[in-house]
C-alpha cells in the first residue's frame, strides 16, 4: 500500500489521543519506519500491523479499527488531499456509488503502483443498490463498510449497510447491500 494509507492512520490516532499514544502504538506494531512517504509504496504487512497495534493498544476490535479508519479516509484524507477527485464522483451518494466502479481509474493517475479493489454495482434503484467488492487483499471488508459510513456523511445520507455475500462464507468477493 502506499504511505499514505499508513500516513493517515497516524494521523487518525494522533488527532484524536494524541502524539503519545501515536508512539505507544508505532512501538507495539513492531514497524521500523520513522516516516511515511505518501507516494511510496510499502508491503501490505506494515499495514496490517499499524492496525492490529491500534486494536490492542486502544482496546478495539480490528473490525472496529478498520471501520473507523475507513470512515477516516474519506471524512478526513481524502476529502482534504483530493477533494477534486471526491466531488469529480457525484452530487449525492447514489451517484457516487454508481460511478465508483471509475473512482480507482483517476487515483491510479496519482498513483500508477497502485493495485485497487475493483467494485461494481447491480440492482440499482432510487433508495439503494448492491455494492460488489473485489480486491487481492483479504480482510478489508470493515475498511469498505467505513468508507461507505464516511460517503453517507459526505453526501449527508443515512446509510444502512447489509453484507450479503463475503469470502469469508464461501463467495468469490463481497456485496454490500447500501440502502439510503
Amino acid at each position: 500500500m502506499y504511505g499514505i494509507v499508513n500516513k493517515s492512520i497516524e494521523d487518525l490516532v494522533v488527532t484524536n489521543f494524541g502524539k503519545e499514544k501515536w508512539d505507544i502504538i508505532h512501538k507495539k506494531s513492531g514497524v521500523n519506519i520513522d516516516f511515511f512517504l505518501s507516494n511510496e509504496v510499502y508491503d501490505d504487512d506494515v499495514t496490517y500491523k499499524i492496525a492490529t497495534a491500534v486494536g490492542e493498544v486502544m482496546n478495539m476490535t480490528l473490525s472496529e479499527v478498520l471501520i473507523a479508519f475507513g470512515h477516516w479516509w474519506v471524512m478526513k484524507t481524502t476529502k482534504e488531499k483530493y477533494p477534486g477527485l471526491m466531488e469529480s464522483g457525484g452530487n449525492n451518494l447514489r451517484d457516487f456509488l454508481v460511478n465508483l466502479p471509475n473512482f480507482h481509474n483517476r487515483v491510479m493517475l496519482i498513483y500508477p503502483k497502485l493495485t485497487p479493489p475493483e467494485f461494481k454495482v447491480s440492482d440499482v434503484t432510487e433508495k439503494s443498490l448492491n455494492l460488489h467488492y473485489y480486491s487481492h487483499r483479504e480482510g478489508l471488508q470493515d475498511f469498505v463498510r467505513g468508507i461507505l459510513i464516511g460517503l453517507g456523511n459526505v453526501y449527508e445520507t443515512a446509510v444502512v449497510l447489509e453484507l450479503i455475500a463475503s469470502r469469508n462464507e464461501g463467495s468469490t468477493h463481497e456485496v454490500f447491500k447500501v440502502k439510503w
